[in-house]
């Protein structure tokens, strides 16, 4: 797949006021300076589509991006970021969850997860959650650009060994670069896939 044409239409503070639409949705969310942003830029060939921030929280409603006149792309705010307000926080906690819980084209969440670090735990306790409530996702592994490739294997690879912990089966993911663009074509494969086998 190729895109062609992103288009902002909407921020919404609550589920409810989405766009109103039976396209199919792909929510993207992770921890604060995950590098979700400069993810959603590079797959869109649009450097400015979604705001790139050095300051955590800058994304702090649902927003709606059309793709391709086909598909939803969804930027969500993202977790586990402390120099927001615990009760903006909160209302940012039930606002994500109301919209993966109730939404009734969401396709996939795309859960970025920095290849850089260990696994954290607010990424895992987030996964879990998804697996409870029994929404589909994926892992996309950012940032792999600012280390070896053997290190980044082997970051992965403790990630996807601690998910054992509780997961029968572990999910697609997806190894990306902003910057050397690693992972776009993968990526948007498997979104052009999955679009087409719901027609």
């Amino acid at each position: 797949m190729k895109i062609n044409n992103a288009v902002f239409v909407k921020s919404s503070p609550q589920w409810e006021l989405c766009p109103q639409t039976n396209l199919p949705e792909y929510a993207f969310i992770g921890r604060s300076n995950v590098g979700k942003s400069s993810f959603i830029n590079m797959i869109t060939n649009n450097s400015k589509l979604a705001k790139t921030s050095s300051k955590p929280g800058k994304t702090q409603m649902i927003n709606h991006f059309l793709i391709n006149n086909s598909w939803y792309l969804v930027d969500l705010p993202g977790y586990g970021y402390s120099k927001t307000a615990k009760s903006v926080s909160v209302g940012f906690s039930k606002m994500i969850s109301d919209y993966i819980l109730y939404r009734p084209n969401l396709v996939a969440v795309c859960v970025l997860i920095d290849s850089r670090h260990e696994p954290q735990q607010n990424d895992l306790d987030f996964l879990f959650r998804l697996g409870k409530e029994a929404i589909p996702f994926v892992l996309i592994f950012t940032k792999t650009d600012k280390q070896g490739v053997v290190r980044t294997k082997e970051n992965i690879d403790v990630f996807l060994q601690k998910m054992k912990d509780h997961w029968e089966e572990l999910p697609l993911y997806f190894i990306s670069s902003a910057v050397t663009k690693a992972g776009k074509e993968d990526f948007l494969d498997f979104i052009d896939k999955t679009n087409k086998k719901m027609k």
